[in-house]
Order: structure tokens, then C-alpha cells, then sequence
């Protein structure tokens, strides 16, 4: 497949985006002096703001991508989540089965910056497992997605509770009989939970934290392979696809382990370049594209937002004028 039939193929796509949907708030000021209260600075106000953070922005990325982005989470019955509803809708994000509940606060990170810098984050959460009552509503909502018709699944833990064992379990199942791709991007707490799903993306510490062994990928590579091969066996998944951070990506096939090395970058922020590398590969996958390009495409697409401070999503004119010189 060429690179511009398959970005084209992106277009109208309509991925369920199931995981932990939360608020990215941030204080911004100035540092001039220390407290005479304590030995702590004292932030001069200048500027706050609001984002769409966690499973969102993996949804913000598929419609940049320009893919139709559904989300199925769970939020607070309080002013955030009626703020983060608001977000949600403007943005265009479908949130048919984003289910408001009593029984949880919506999840706030909130970072205090100064001077560019990250001071200090303050973070307001439940992040206990759904209860029955929740658990239902949500997979009611989804059964009513999978009817009108979903071209992908794309699971998003941030271990805030929404991705229990038993609704993994269900998804996939539900996912599966359906023949709807499913790629996961996980967390430790339920890392062995995912078994069956199409396309499983761990970075490198949740490698080695979900496996509990210990490697340097540097001076032994080979590890890795092993590594990878012995999670797939585990999760009898179709592909397995490892972020490395500064030494790029690796995707294993069943049969073949496809290595791409990170491209020489100016390092602006590395926040939420996650989202956008499992975005952009849900939406090579479900497409058909080739397991070498889904990995260099990724992993194009993870450095090049990593270019832009903050978390933000990426460009796909400038991604697909990158790919054309560089794949």
C-alpha cells in the first residue's frame, strides 16, 4: 500500500476509543521569590488552562488523523466532567457512551509550571475499578456502538479503573466475534488481561515490569526479541509492538521482528507521544498496512510530535510530507 492511499484510507474511519478519560490542567507562572511561610516557591499566577488528557487525547490524535473518534469512559457527576463534556463536544469527539457516575470524581491531573518547567503535579482521582452498575451501563453503550458499526477498538489504560479485567475480557470477546481489530495500549495492573487482541503495545518499563525480568536493551538487543516473543505466547496476540524511547520501536509479526531506530530529533516534550503513536498505528492496522510500515509510520509519527511542547496531536499533513522523504 502506498503512503498516500493509506493516509486517505484514515479518512471517516470510526475507532471506539474505550479507557481512562481525564482533564490536563495547567497553572502557569512566574517564580520571583521563596515564601516567608515556608521553604517553598512562591508561583506568580499567569495563565491556566484546560486540556483533554488520557484516553481524549488518543481520540483527539485519530481525528487529526482524520478518523471519526468515539469515546467510552467514565467521568464524575460534578463541574469537571461537565467541563470536560464540553471539551469533548467542541472538539467533535462522539461521547454517546461516555457515562457520568456518583459513585467517582472525574479525574484532574494539574501541573504547576514556571519558567517552562514543571514545579509540581496535583492530581484529583478515583481510580478503583468500576462497579457492577457502571460496568453495565458502559457495555450496554458500547453493545449499542458495535451495532452501528465500528472499524476498529483501541483500548487506553491508564489504570483510573475504567479497564477492569472482566470489561477487557468482554470487549475483546465482543471485539473478536465481531472481527473488529483491536489494539491495546496498557498498564501494569491488568497487563495479562488483554489475551486475544489484535495488536499489544507496551513501552519497554512495562516490558520488563509485566514480565518482571530485568535487560539492557543496549548492550543485548537479543533480549529484547525473547522478551517479546514469550509476551506474545502469553497473550496469543497477532502483533506485538514495543516503544524504546530514544532507540525507537520494535513490532513483532509472529514471525519477524521489525526494528525501527528513532529519528534525530529536537526534543521539545515527550508528553503524549504515546497517544499518537498507538493512534496512528490502530489506524494502520485497521487498514491493512504492512507490518514494517506500521512500525515506521508510528514511530515517525511518536518523535514528531515530541517536537512541539505540551501535549499535542499531530499533524497529519506534516507527518505524511516526513513519511514520503523518510519511508
Amino acid at each position: 500500500m502506498q503512503l498516500t492511499e493509506l493516509f486517505e484510507a484514515f479518512n471517516g474511519k470510526r475507532v471506539l476509543v474505550v479507557g481512562d478519560v481525564m482533564t490536563d490542567a495547567y497553572i502557569n507562572g512566574q517564580v520571583t521569590r521563596m515564601s516567608p511561610e515556608a521553604p517553598v516557591p512562591v508561583v506568580d499566577l499567569q495563565t491556566q488552562e484546560q486540556r483533554i488528557g488520557g484516553a481524549g487525547n488518543v481520540a483527539l490524535n485519530l481525528m487529526a488523523l482524520g478518523a471519526k473518534a468515539i469515546l467510552a469512559s467514565i467521568i464524575g457527576q460534578d463541574t469537571p466532567g461537565q467541563e470536560l463534556q464540553l471539551m469533548l463536544s467542541s472538539a467533535g469527539i462522539q461521547t454517546d457512551a461516555l457515562i457520568i457516575s456518583a459513585e467517582r470524581k472525574t479525574t484532574i491531573k494539574t501541573r504547576v509550571i514556571s519558567n517552562g518547567k514543571q514545579m509540581l503535579r496535583i492530581d484529583t482521582e478515583d481510580h478503583h475499578d468500576l462497579s457492577t452498575t457502571e460496568t453495565q451501563a458502559l457495555q450496554q453503550a458500547i453493545l449499542q456502538l458495535f451495532d452501528q458499526g465500528i472499524d476498529g477498538l483501541l483500548l487506553e489504560d491508564y489504570n483510573k479503573g475504567v479497564l477492569t479485567a472482566e470489561l477487557i475480557e468482554w470487549l475483546i470477546s465482543e471485539a473478536n466475534a465481531r472481527q473488529i481489530p483491536i489494539a491495546v495500549d496498557p498498564k501494569k495492573k491488568n497487563f495479562f488481561a488483554y489475551k486475544g487482541c489484535t495488536l499489544f503495545k507496551p513501552n519497554l518499563k512495562e516490558l520488563k515490569e509485566g514480565l518482571q525480568i530485568e535487560f539492557n536493551y543496549q548492550k543485548d538487543p537479543s533480549a529484547l526479541h525473547d522478551a517479546i516473543e514469550q509476551l506474545q505466547n502469553q497473550l496469543k496476540s497477532r502483533y506485538t509492538f514495543v516503544t524504546l524511547s530514544e532507540y525507537g520501536v520494535q513490532l513483532f509479526d509472529g514471525q519477524k521482528h521489525h526494528h525501527q531506530p528513532a529519528h534525530i530529533r529536537n526534543i521539545a516534550d515527550v508528553s503524549g507521544a504515546g497517544d499518537t503513536v498507538i493512534a496512528t498505528t490502530c489506524l494502520c492496522l485497521i487498514c491493512g498496512a504492512s507490518p514494517q510500515l506500521i512500525a515506521a509510520l508510528a514511530n515517525l509519527a511518536g518523535g514528531l510530535v515530541c517536537e512541539s511542547p505540551g501535549v499535542v496531536s499531530i499533524n497529519k499533513e506534516k507527518l505524511l510530507e516526513e513519511a514520503l522523504q523518510l519511508i
